[in-house]
Parts: C-alpha cells; structure tokens; sequence
C-alpha cells in the first residue's frame, strides 16, 4: 500500500519506490529506501510527513503515493 494510506504510528517497510532514477537516489540519501523502516505520522492536506531513521521528513501527497510500505 501507498504510504499516504497507511496506518499513522506503525513502524512500516518500504517494499518499493516508483519513483524515475533521480528521485529514488535522492530518498535513498534520505533514509527512504527498499527495506528501511519508516513511520508515518500525518497525512494531512496535501503533505506527508514521516519518520526516517532519526528525523522526520514531509513528501508530497503524490510523492508518497509511490512509495509502497508494508
């Protein structure tokens, strides 16, 4: 499932990331990578914010829909 639908406050991992070369080196060098375990915590609006590794970051809604935690 999309992270912007999962459930806020679990611990998840990131199964994929369909996302254009660019864009997955690039969470990659933020902690968002096939594996890792993040967290979400707000799917308000049209931002995502999620913890990775020690910090928190905010996606974009359309962002966020291509990464796919479990």
């Amino acid at each position: 499932m999309p992270i912007a639908i999962a459930p806020r406050g679990c611990e998840l991992e990131v199964r994929k990331v369909g996302a254009d070369d660019k864009v997955k080196k690039h969470l990659q060098s933020l902690g968002i990578a096939e594996g890792e375990k993040i967290t979400l915590i707000s799917s308000t609006g049209g931002n995502v914010i999620v913890i990775v590794k020690e910090g928190r970051l905010c996606l974009d809604r359309t962002l966020a829909g291509k990464i796919l935690v479990a």
